[in-house]
């Protein structure tokens, strides 16, 4: 078989992970050992990690408390087939979030998940970090591929100034530049009218998602070139814009 040279296994696994608003989490039971599945939200950190909202009440988080392994299935949720999209199975270890954590990861999870805004900071709720192992992607006939962590996470290295910068970035331009967010949607990512805002931003590009579906529809929009700092944001910004409004 020829190599598909139009497929990008990272490109898409990045873009999944970017994109996912629900997934299927698969625990061990603490108990027995058996396996457990249940429906979760996830939201993505800077490096594209899933971010998790969990009760300690659940059966899954008492799991991965007990037993930190946990794999988490996230598929396109195109029209038609489900079978037909692309789909990734994360495996790697569930961790708590810690104290100097739990303010961006906090951000970042209210960005993509605005409802949860109502129970947050319940004590019994707690935030948590997949730190993946490996990725399986299926993506159709001939395209079945395992990556590891450095194929498909963003790397951060040098970028501590944008991501120091990058809550203020989102607000500024969701508060400022909404029609750019708009023409970056629909113009750039082929997308549906919708009230379009950035819900997140790192160094490989920006995260949109229609505000009147509470996030549901989510795209990602690759940057030309990597950004550190905001400087370089503000520049990749408008070259997107220009391109988008030509």
């Amino acid at each position: 078989m020829q190599p598909d040279a139009e497929f990008d296994a990272a490109r898409l696994t990045r873009s999944l992970l970017r994109r996912s608003r629900q997934g299927a989490l698969a625990t061990l039971m603490a108990e027995s050992g058996d396996p457990y599945c249940s429906l979760v939200n996830v939201a993505s950190d800077y490096d594209g990690a899933p971010i998790l909202l969990l009760s300690r009440l659940a059966i899954h988080t008492r799991n991965l408390l007990a037993d930190p392994r946990v794999s988490l299935m996230l598929d396109e949720r195109a029209p038609g087939d489900p079978l037909e999209g692309a789909r990734i199975m994360v495996a790697g270890r569930a961790e708590p979030a810690d104290d100097a954590a739990r303010p961006s990861l906090r951000q970042r999870y209210l960005n993509t998940h605005p409802s949860a805004d109502a129970f947050v900071d319940f004590t019994d709720f707690a935030f948590f970090r997949i730190a993946p192992r490996t990725v399986h992607l299926v993506a159709g006939f001939g395209r079945i591929v395992d990556l590891a962590p450095d194929r498909f996470l963003t790397d951060l290295t040098g970028a501590e100034a944008l991501l120091a910068a990058e809550a203020d970035a989102v607000a500024h331009m969701n508060a400022d530049h909404r029609d750019a967010m708009y023409l970056y949607a629909t113009r750039l990512l082929g997308a549906p009218d919708g009230d379009w805002r950035c819900s997140g931003c790192d160094p490989d590009g920006i995260d949109l998602q229609d505000g009147r579906q509470d996030g549901q529809q989510a795209l990602r929009l690759d940057f030309p070139a990597r950004v550190t700092d905001p400087v370089q944001l503000r520049a990749a910004l408008k070259a997107l814009a220009a391109r988008a409004r030509g």
